[in-house]
């Protein structure tokens, strides 16, 4: 049978597929003799047991019994005692944390009866029936599911009554009016009186945490992050300690580094006389962590102490959630902290010179996603601005759009091609939609770790938090600030990094990091405004470079012009592992390839129009080889469908149909047309298109090769070292890439004796269907090399068109589960993955140094990336914008599946 409760006792920071993260985390904290208030944790298995059977299992409430008895038994009271009563949390805790995405009630066992044990066991009324309504309130919401406004609008009007601003200043004779009035609320709403026995309050708000796994915004959260959907959350139920005492009480959050920079010090918020989740709902604006030394210098030096004794046992920077019981520490929870993407790379590095990680360590701390985040353009310093005010720095950035309210406002702006901010007095979870769609966000209330900043670090949103000059009037529409109005749709920019909220559009610049990385050491310190900056720059040059040398997969670039070329070139690519040819034919020259595949039997009419092409063609890859100079360039032969070269069938029948109305003759529009109709597909993307084309329309691959072999001549003439490689696509015969293989290296031989030079270059094949994969060990026999297209792989493999399904269906999929990501961006590790292997094991074991690569989207995507580096492939090609992701991800790669390298 399975066990479904584990005391703090018994568990530890190892086990978080088992206790979640909070529930491993509190028990590797009791383990370490820290304050930590007694409970259990009910695990993973029981809440997918839950999903399973729509159930709370039969066993969980013995087992909850048992550990509920041994925790009354060592803090000598009891749940709901009526003299001196236990009370409890009850909180989610899934394996990744997801902050403010499920479940919490706090204050559990409390009624009628023992809110008056309360009273009596701690001296203080205000305090116990404060206690009593925050019950009600969160497990009216939480629990019945109750609208949470129908109890904040009468808590307001309460205050407003007796001319107070915060719940502090309310009486405990006003707290308990209050609490009749949430009660008959509760029996308004839900149809029931609240309930009073505290085992009942306790399962339902256990099965309610359990519930909160599949909420809606825990599945978009879920669905945003990557997290599996199968995995369920843990619950923790632990004793109640209490910052609502009173003044020498309180509750806090910190970090034991600042999660913005990284740098070491004091870091965090704490609230005098509150509970913790006021902090992290920012309904007050809390006072710096520092403080707490004058407030209580005792509490704060034993925090001290517990934060650096845990920042040296978890080996990271840690977040640390702490409540003070009338001056007694306890600490509620703790885990390795998010942070912002630069924070990130300073902590890697401040940790391997504190001698506490490696540097393949610090490698593995860091994502190819966060230092994208440090590639984006930044606010131009030198900008002509109109400062409106400055609040919190809470997560860092450039963010300039529309100002939005709310989630629906967000949501329909963005999906008309609008950058939006959404402005909120706070967040709270359900604005997780807005949020996510949002390039910026921006709250009048909260500090650092209020649910606006942790959710904004976490997606690496921009978001400036406790701008308390800004006046928030959601009814109206409005938010009023420094003598402006300002409404939904007006623009405003926000700096996540300073924490500056601007009037109107703000100009970007490429950011010191983008600068170091595409020019340099000496222009990324020169372009840096300050010294932190500097530290980020040496920090990342330190990261990437490591990586750099423990990698096994190259890098390469996707590039289609000489332009292209050069920037993924700056950015560290070690040469182009695809230049999509195709792209070369558009525009003035369209009409040239028109007539080619036009010609039909006319061969002089095919002649003229190729010959017409090549000098063009021979141009390009002239100025893209001279880019590249010393760096390989696989250049694929022409690509894509047939009827991309051709003019639409309806528009031009109808254009033929309305020329023959007026009774005009145009002969050419109207052989054009048969044609058309002659060559017209069902589905192109399956049809006429790659090496077809190549075998069906005489002469178009040999003119491809005859232009790189003379752009290779001309160059090699004037001391160059071109190194083009040429890859035949889409095929899935050995026999054809036999046939064009055989027509290459006749063309190759004819240039190479014109310009008296050897030109044996490489002929590849591109894997790209799945019989390619399949028979890979014959496709080996005629080819140099292999470069996975995976774009079409995917497609081919599970039969969709990507740009038909990705609109048409892909929201849905996503939504109900069938994929947890698009296949698109993250490659199918079940259903394409194998045939990548597959493709790797035949091509060598026919030819066991075939040089292999990736040349689809994927080989920029940090997961796929993984996947890659375990398959076996020797190198990747994404855009050059991504090249730098690329690097370091494959260092990560190499460093995480245990590869010897250089600690």
């Amino acid at each position: 049978m399975a066990k479904y409760v584990y005391r703090f006792s018994e568990g530890g920071m190892d086990q978080k597929d088992l206790l979640g993260g909070k529930g491993a985390n509190l028990a590797e904290m009791s383990r370490l003799g820290l304050p930590v208030p007694p409970g259990f944790t009910i695990t993973t298995e029981a809440c997918r047991a839950f999903m399973r059977d729509g159930v709370v299992p039969a066993d969980l409430r013995v087992e909850v019994t048992l550990a509920l008895r041994e925790m009354e038994d060592s803090l000598r009271r009891g749940l709901g005692d009526f003299h001196e009563p236990l009370l409890v949390s009850v909180r989610s805790g899934a394996k990744f944390s997801m902050p403010g995405m499920m479940e919490t009630v706090l204050n559990v066992g409390l009624n009628d009866a023992s809110v008056q044990g309360l009273t009596e066991y701690t001296g203080d009324e205000r305090f116990a029936w404060d206690s009593y309504r925050r019950l009600i309130q969160m497990f009216g919401k939480t629990v019945l599911d109750i609208d949470g406004d129908l109890f904040a609008d009468a808590h307001d009007a309460l205050k407003a009554e007796r001319g107070v601003k915060d719940d502090t200043e309310l009486t405990g004779a006003d707290l308990r009016g209050l609490v009749r009035t949430f009660k008959e609320i509760v029996r308004e709403q839900s149809g029931q009186d609240f309930p009073q026995h505290p085992r009942q309050q306790l399962d339902m708000a256990i099965e309610a945490v359990l519930r909160s796994w599949n909420t809606d915004r825990a599945v978009l959260y879920r669905r945003q992050e990557g997290i599996p959907g199968d995995l369920g959350t843990a619950v923790n139920v632990q004793a109640m300690v209490f910052g609502n005492l009173g003044p020498t009480s309180g509750t806090g959050v910190c970090f034991t580094r600042d999660p913005s920079t990284g740098h070491s010090g004091v870091y965090g918020d704490y609230l005098p006389n509150a509970q913790g989740e006021d902090v992290v709902a920012g309904i007050r604006n809390t006072v710096p962590l520092a403080e707490l030394e004058a407030i209580n210098p005792e509490a704060y030096s034993e925090l001290r102490q517990a934060m650096r004794r845990l920042e040296t046992h978890y080996r990271d920077l840690c977040d640390i959630e702490f409540t003070i019981e009338d001056g007694r520490l306890w600490l509620l929870q703790t885990r390795v902290g998010k942070r912002t993407a630069a924070a990130a790379f300073r902590v890697a590095t401040q940790l391997v010179d504190e001698d506490l990680i490696t540097m393949d360590e610090a490698i593995s701390r860091v994502t190819g996603a966060q230092l994208g985040k440090l590639l984006f353009p930044q606010f131009d310093a030198e900008a002509d601005t109109e400062l409106l005010t400055t609040g919190m720095a809470a997560s860092p950035g450039a963010a300039v759009g529309e100002i939005v309210f709310d989630n629906a406002q967000a949501v329909a702006r963005t999906e008309a091609g609008a950058e939006v901010i959404l402005v909120r007095r706070e967040t709270n979870p359900d604005d997780l939609q807005g949020m996510m769609v949002a390039a910026g966000i921006l709250t009048a209330r909260g500090g650092k770790t209020s649910h606006a900043a942790v959710v904004a670090r976490g997606m690496g949103t921009c978001a400036v938090v406790g701008a308390d000059a800004l006046d928030v009037d959601v009814a109206r529409q409005e938010v009023r600030v420094a003598g402006h109005t300002l409404h939904a749709g007006d623009i405003i920019a926000i700096d996540g990094t300073t924490g500056e909220v601007f009037l109107g559009e703000v100009p970007v610049v490429d950011s010191p990091v983008m600068t170091y990385i595409s020019h340099g050491m000496d222009a990324g310190l020169a372009a840096a405004p300050d010294e932190e900056t500097r530290e980020l720059i040496v920090a990342v040059h330190r990261v990437l470079s490591h990586a750099d040398d423990v990698r096994r997969l190259g890098v390469r670039a996707n590039a289609d012009t000489a332009e292209d070329a050069a920037r993924g070139r700056e950015r560290g690519a070690e040469g182009i592992g695809l230049c999509r040819t195709e792209h070369m034919f558009l525009g003035d020259r369209r009409e040239l390839i028109e007539r080619v595949i036009l010609a039909g039997d006319d061969d002089e009419e095919r002649t003229a129009a190729l010959e017409a092409l090549l000098p063009h063609q021979r141009a390009d890859f002239i100025d893209i080889l001279r880019a590249m100079d010393g760096l390989p360039t696989t250049i694929r032969l022409i690509d894509p469908p047939l009827h991309e070269f051709l003019p639409d069938l309806t528009e031009l029948s109808v254009e033929v149909a309305l020329a023959k109305e007026r009774g005009e003759v145009d002969e050419k529009r109207e052989r054009l047309l048969a044609a058309v109709r002659r060559m017209h597909e069902a589905n192109p993307m399956l049809g006429l298109r790659g090496v077809r084309l190549g075998l069906v329309v005489p002469g178009l691959f040999a003119l491809q090769v005859r232009a790189i072999a003379q752009a290779t001549a001309t160059l090699r003439a004037e001391g160059a070292d071109p190194r083009p490689e040429i890859m035949v696509p889409l095929v899935g015969s050995v026999r054809e890439l036999q046939l064009v293989r055989q027509e290459t290296e006749r063309i190759l031989a004819e240039e190479g004796r014109a310009a008296n030079v050897l030109l044996d270059l490489p002929v590849g094949v591109m894997i790209e269907l799945p019989r390619a994969a399949l028979t890979a060990h014959r496709i080996a026999e005629q080819a140099d090399f292999f470069s996975f297209g995976t774009n079409d792989l995917t497609q081919t493999t599970w039969g969709f068109s990507r740009d038909d399904v990705e609109a048409a269906f892909f929201s849905q999929y996503l939504a109900n589960g069938v994929l947890r990501i698009s296949p698109f961006e993250t490659i199918d590790g079940e259903g394409v993955g194998p045939l990548v292997r597959a493709g790797v094991a035949g091509g060598r074991a026919t030819k066991p140094q075939l040089k292999m690569g990736v040349c689809g989207e994927h080989g920029g995507d940090p997961e796929s990336i993984h996947f890659f580096h375990s398959a076996g492939l020797d190198y990747v090609s994404c855009s050059p914008y991504r090249v730098p992701v690329a690097r370091l991800e494959a260092g990560r790669a190499a460093v995480m599946a245990g590869e010897d390298a250089t600690a």
